[in-house]
């Protein structure tokens, strides 16, 4: 695999991570329940560091973070396109749709980070990619139990 597909699948994760990170940012900004609010401000925190360390493995590459345009003859998966955004009627504005939101772009981002890791990654790549997709699974799985109690 080449350095610019590497690159391409490295963008397409710093998208997912700002999705991500804007996401949490907003539903914690929403919440009312303080655990929740701390929860998503966690979550966020840690989009914001996965997002430094796959921009810094980019560079080492010899990429630039935010080039997304596709090499050409190249078999890297195109990040998903998902639009977090605040719900505008007050009705789903409640936490539980909030929750909801915040599983639908965590099921995203699991879909995303699998399909990275299905590529022939450099080993110190794939490392990053795997620890953070762990991370990522571990919020998934802590959202959907958020999910079923609210």
């Amino acid at each position: 695999m080449s350095n610019n597909e590497v690159i391409f699948i490295l963008n397409g994760l710093v998208e997912t991570c700002e999705r991500g990170e804007r996401g949490f940012r907003s539903a914690a900004e929403s919440v009312r329940n303080s655990e929740f609010r701390r929860l998503f401000n966690i979550f966020a925190q840690q989009r914001t560091q996965f997002i430094s360390e796959l921009q810094a493995e980019i560079h080492r590459l010899g990429g630039e973070a935010g080039k997304t345009g596709r090499p050409e003859a190249s078999s890297a998966p195109s990040p998903i396109p998902f639009s977090f955004s605040r719900p505008s009627s007050p009705e789903a504005r409640d936490e539980a749709a909030i929750i909801a939101e915040c599983r639908r772009e965590q099921e995203a981002a699991v879909n995303d980070y699998q399909e990275a890791l299905k590529a022939d990654l450099p080993l110190d790549v794939q490392y990053v990619v795997k620890r953070q997709y762990m991370d990522i699974k571990d919020a998934y799985d802590r959202i959907r139990i958020l999910q079923r109690a609210a």
